[in-house]
Order: C-alpha cells, then structure tokens, then sequence
C-alpha cells in the first residue's frame, strides 16, 4: 500500500462536523451564484479546523465532483453551459490537475516530521505552497474585477457589463486556427483556449479553486457572457473533480468523511445559488464576489505564519498559533457567511417580488372569468 496512506486525518466531533456542513452549505450558495466549486472558501475553512491543506484539497475536489454535476445540470437547463467550450479547455485542464497534485505530494511528503493538529509539521511545506498561492492568484483575480466595476461606476455605467478590452484585442490578433462558439457567440484562438485550460487545471488541482481563473477568463478573454461562463465552469469542474478525486485517492489524501458532510450543505446551498444567478445584477454578482475573495485572501495571510514558523523561517513562540488560527478564521467565516446572507435577501426579495406578481395577476383575471361566466350562462 502507498506509503501516504499513513496519513492522519483529525478526529471529527459533533462541533468540527457541524462547522464542515456550514463550510459545505455556504460553499454550496457560492459555487451556484459565481460558479467557483465554493472551495476558496471550503478548503482554508477546512485548513482552519485542522484538515491538512492537501487533504483539504483532495477532499473538496471528491467532493466538486458531485456539487458540479448538480450545478451544471440546473445551468445546462437554464442554457448556460456551452459544451463545446468546455471540451476544448478541458483537453489541458486535466493535464494541470496531474501537474498540481505530484507538486503538492511531493511538498507534503518534504514538509517534516509527523504531527498532529492545525498544521501539522509534516504537511507545512504543502500548507504554506497552497496558502501562498491562493493568495497571491485569488489577490490578483480580485483586484482586477474590483478595478472593472469602480471603473464602470465612475463612468456612469453603473447597468455595463464587464470590460471586453481584453476580449476585443485578442479577436483583433486573429491567432489561427480560431474556434467558433455559438452558444458563447464568441471566437477564441485554440492556443489561448489550451493556455487557459492548463491554468485552471493546475489551479483547481493545487487550491481547489479552477473556476477563479476559468470564470474570469471566460468572461474578460474570451468575451463569454457571465452567466454562461459560470454555467460552462461547473460543467467543467464536473471532469476536473472527477479526475482530480481519482489521482488524489491514489496518493491516500482523499478524506471521504470530510465529502459527505460537505455534501451534506453543499448540495442544498448550490440550489439556491444557481437561483440567485437569475435574480441578481450582473455588476452586483461582481462586486459580491470581490467582497468575499478579498475577505478569504486576507484569511490565508494571517495563517501563513504558522506554516512559516513550523518550516523554521520565522521565530515565533508556538503559543501564538492559536491566535493567528483563529482570526484567519474569523476572516473566512465573516466572509462566508456575509456573501450566503447578501445572496440569499437577495433570492428571498426576488421570490417575493415574484408572489406579488402573480397575486396581482390572478386578482386582475378573476373579475374577466366571472363576466366570462354571467355571459356564457346567459
């Protein structure tokens, strides 16, 4: 048996399980509403309960296996998946994830001695590889949008879209051979698409989190509209989950008990997500989503000098780990939990509005069946 299967998993109590379904639930909201898997804020929130970053990883990708499959199923159904899309990305998307999971086994096997606890010394070479580059990539995806929408709002363009700048340069180059996309009504360069999809790919398999930079790039590169990047991404991740889950599972870091509770949330959570899509603003999607990778990012920083003092860079007393812990926490949570609340008024308002609707039309029909009636008995 491989020798990483050796690897200690965290006791699951009452606590840590209820926390694992809310992390599931509240990723279950996101990944409906930006198309993300929700895992850049499951997988720090499981590193926060003490899961091993690979582990946490693997386990979230086992389990964007299924939430994508609903996901993508409920935009299929709305018409927002193009397949053929997702197909041409996806011929080097899984080369990425293969690329990413050797690097974060060979980190993790390189991290030290065993240990216990959040952390721990035999996985810090990972934990700190995986924070540095959520960070910095989720730092970047970010920014960029959130310099988009304050651009837009200063231009009076507070109803625009986002910015086709990239988009419309890249159709002026014309690299052949380019691909036509109906549903997308775009063309792409075929290079651009393989480049993307290795992007996302090693993205997905190193943090969990492909659909950061295969969203974005659908709707910034490639000119897709939001809603059918966001659709195409899950139907994406669907492949990616799978295959990265697999490659995972071999290495022995593929957690099941962590899967099923965060299907346990996430499958109810992606629901009202996928909802949330039809109701809300494009621009204010954006900006949501800029609120809570922002908080996330800053959630990763406080916890990487942890790692940095477990690996012997830094001198720091190890009493203060649970200090640095548990404000990284606080920083996920509040982020989690503010993004799911504004999502979910959001789909409550919108409901309503709908029932208010549909009251006041069968008020208006009821007086025209009743003449109906009177003329028809006369």
């Amino acid at each position: 048996m491989h020798e990483l299967l050796a690897i200690n998993y965290i006791d699951i109590n009452v606590s840590i399980a209820l926390q694992v379904i809310l992390l599931g639930f509240i990723g279950g909201i996101l990944s409906g509403f930006i198309g993300s898997g929700g895992a850049f804020f499951m997988t720090p929130g499981m590193m926060n309960l003490g899961v091993d970053g690979v582990a946490a990883v693997a386990s979230n990708i086992a389990h964007k296996f299924g939430k994508a499959m609903v996901g993508a199923k409920k935009h299929a159904a709305a018409g927002n998946v193009d397949q053929k899309l997702a197909a041409y990305m996806l011929a080097t998307a899984l080369a990425g994830v293969q690329v990413a999971v050797w690097i974060n086994a060979f980190l993790f096997k390189g991290g030290g001695d065993s240990g216990e606890g959040h952390g721990a010394p035999k996985g810090a070479g990972a934990n700190l590889y995986i924070s540095l580059v959520f960070a910095t990539i989720l730092s970047v995806v970010a920014i960029s949008m959130l310099r988009d929408i304050i651009k837009s709002s200063k231009n009076g363009e507070d109803g625009a879209g986002p910015s086709m700048k990239i988009a419309n340069f890249l159709a002026k180059l014309n690299i052949p051979p380019v691909i036509n996309f109906p549903v997308s009504d775009t063309k792409v360069s075929l290079w651009v698409l393989l480049i993307v999809g290795v992007a996302t790919g090693y993205l997905a398999g190193t943090i969990g989190v492909g659909g950061f930079i295969g969203v974005p790039c659908m709707i910034y590169v490639f000119g897709v509209p939001t809603a059918v990047a966001t659709g195409t991404e899950l139907y994406l991740a669907l492949f990616m989950g799978g295959f990265g889950a697999i490659s995972y599972a071999l290495q022995g870091f593929v957690d099941l008990r962590m899967t099923m509770l965060l299907y346990v949330g996430s499958l109810i959570g992606v629901h009202l997500g996928v909802y949330g899509v039809k109701v809300v603003n494009e621009k204010y999607i954006r900006m949501v989503t800029c609120l809570i990778i922002l908080l996330c990012v800053v959630s990763r920083i406080v916890a990487i000098p942890i790692y940095l003092r477990q690996l012997g860079f830094i001198d720091m007393n190890p009493a203060w780990d649970i200090y640095f812990n548990s404000a990284s926490k606080f920083f996920l949570f509040a982020s989690g939990i503010t993004g799911a609340l504004v999502i979910l008024m959001k789909v409550i308002q919108a409901y309503r509005h709908r029932r208010k609707i549909q009251q006041t039309l069968l008020v208006v029909r009821e007086p025209g069946l009743q003449q109906a009636e009177t003329a028809e008995a006369a």
